[in-house]
């Protein structure tokens, strides 16, 4: 039930792209990285993050996704850092334990300071229940980056999608 599920919710995603398509947002590219998969790893990697990785590569996009693009002897913060600043859309999938992540804000907060397009989808949590967490491991500077990343994102149209109603 939730494979279909998150492979409806691809295909919405899918047919939100090709809205875009004119706009040159995910033609079929040379570049390594077409659409970068921002997300939880814990929450979704096995479910919607790895299943849109999956099907918008049999579509000829190129995603980026951490567990399957990052080789043994990458540096972490090089090669996520270059493939959003390569990436021509964000696909941020927000989850319960989300905002919890230091990586994942890092990540949707540089997407949006170098003004790229990003497509959130809500994964079994609404908008309104997205907030930062203050775990003290995190510089005054980072959480305002980090907190103005949530609040652009959760008033920006996405997708939404609730795994007990399928």
């Amino acid at each position: 039930m939730q494979r279909s599920s998150a492979q409806k919710l691809c295909r919405q995603v899918l047919q939100h792209q090709y809205k875009y398509q004119d706009q040159n947002l995910f033609k079929p590219v040379t570049s390594k990285c077409d659409a970068f998969i921002n997300h939880r790893g814990v929450d979704t990697k096995r479910t919607i993050a790895g299943l849109l990785y999956d099907h918008l590569t049999r579509l000829h996009v190129h995603p980026f996704l951490d567990s399957k693009n990052l080789k043994p002897g990458d540096k972490l913060f090089r090669k996520i850092d270059s493939s959003i600043r390569n990436c021509k859309v964000g696909i941020a999938v927000f989850s319960p334990r989300y905002a919890e992540s230091n990586w994942c804000l890092h990540e949707l907060s540089l997407l949006l300071e170098m003004n790229k397009k990003v497509i959130p989808i809500f994964w079994d949590v609404k908008p309104s229940e997205l907030r930062v967490k203050n775990n003290g491991s995190c510089s005054a500077y980072n959480l305002r980056r980090f907190n103005w990343a949530i609040e652009e994102t959760k008033y920006t149209v996405g997708f939404t999608f609730d795994s007990t109603k399928g």
